[in-house]
């Protein structure tokens, strides 16, 4: 299959998940989705959707990001097919897409272990691929074994991550663990910006590892107009029940132990040297300086997914409230995936 055949697939599959058409399939698998995972609400499901359709599958996007790999148009990223084994992730909607969309636009064969947590979006996902463009079948297989792969990526815990660095070792591999992310404020941000924020910390649940835990802010500064705009959104996490029972769960641990914390009404935000926070808890750390915050920043970097700021002010970070809309070159861990790709 051609490089332009495959990419003419993927912006099918986004014209497709983008058209008034597919919204009715669409809720249906948001709910199948749900009814396995209940972290993962209808609206959730559809946002990542939406927001693979719009961030990675436009042909323009899509065009740009391939040529970075190719030295003229039209020419295949890699010479030699290999069987990449792809150890999927499952902790937010469709989190594996990036990877699959990676390896088959390279022109690799896909070994997708799919997670539990999340089989019914990203197999929905290769199904509608295979529909659309039956050659994808000899392209695609999704295995519960990945033995026979010539190269590997996985995602997982840093528990996790040693097993695949052991049965991994022999072969090419991409191993990510954990990581988090993480807002500087400057102390000066508006309402807007607040609102923004307050996306990249509770949306999907706060479980992706885009999502912002641990903000850094100067010394003495007042967290009441930051919380007090985040309140609306109340209704939003605690009609879901598994976010209910870490907020009433994570609150009552720190009553009891009368751990100093900010309370407003579905977030608890309270000042820990930790990077990564429970479900429902947002950490706070302090400084005195922009540097002593670059410092603490440049520290901390291989646990770091994403530094978001106001705008995107602060040097190498994003704008708040695009924590969970990458874009195709925003890859995992700072790897670039498809450069491995391609020198397999």
């Amino acid at each position: 299959m051609l490089l332009s055949e495959r990419l003419q697939t993927f912006v099918a599959l986004g014209d497709f998940l983008r058209s008034a058409n597919a919204q009715p399939e669409l809720i249906q698998i948001a709910q199948q989705a749900n009814y396995r995972n209940n972290w993962f609400t209808p609206e959730n499901s559809l946002n990542s959707l939406q927001a693979i359709a719009n961030e990675f599958l436009v042909a323009d996007k899509l065009s740009a990001w391939v040529n970075l790999y190719t030295t003229q148009s039209g020419e295949e990223p890699i010479k030699t097919p290999r069987a990449v084994g792809v150890v999927m992730a499952g902790n937010i909607p469709a989190v594996g897409f990036h990877d699959m969309l990676c390896v088959l636009v390279s022109g690799h064969k896909l070994m997708a272990k799919l997670s539990s947590q999340d089989f019914v979006l990203i197999h929905y996902l290769i199904q509608k691929l295979k529909e659309i463009n039956p050659a994808f079948s000899e392209f695609i297989e999704e295995a519960d074994r990945l033995n026979a792969a010539e190269a590997y990526i996985a995602t997982g815990s840093n528990n996790t991550a040693r097993y695949f660095n052991y049965y991994f070792a022999k072969k090419p591999h991409i191993i990510r663990k954990n990581r988090t992310s993480v807002g500087l404020l400057m102390g000066e941000e508006s309402e807007a910006e607040f609102m923004k924020l307050s996306h990249d910390i509770s949306d999907y649940y706060g479980l992706g590892c885009r999502n912002v835990s641990t903000v850094l802010v100067p010394e003495g500064y007042d967290f009441t107009p930051m919380l007090r705009t985040f309140e609306p959104q109340v209704s939003l996490y605690l009609n879901n029940h598994k976010y209910q029972n870490n907020y009433d769960y994570n609150k009552s641990i720190y009553l009891i132990n009368a751990v100093p914390h900010l309370d407003n009404g579905y977030l608890l935000l309270t000042e820990n040297d930790g990077l990564v926070s429970p479900i429902s808890v947002l950490y706070f750390q302090t400084y005195k300086i922009q540097a002593d915050a670059a410092a603490w920043l440049t520290s901390h970097a291989d646990q770091i997914q994403v530094v978001a700021s106001a705008k995107g002010w602060y040097p190498g970070s994003i704008a708040f409230g695009h924590t969970q809309r990458p874009g195709l070159t925003d890859y995992a861990d700072g790897i670039d995936t498809m450069a491995f790709l391609k020198e397999l």
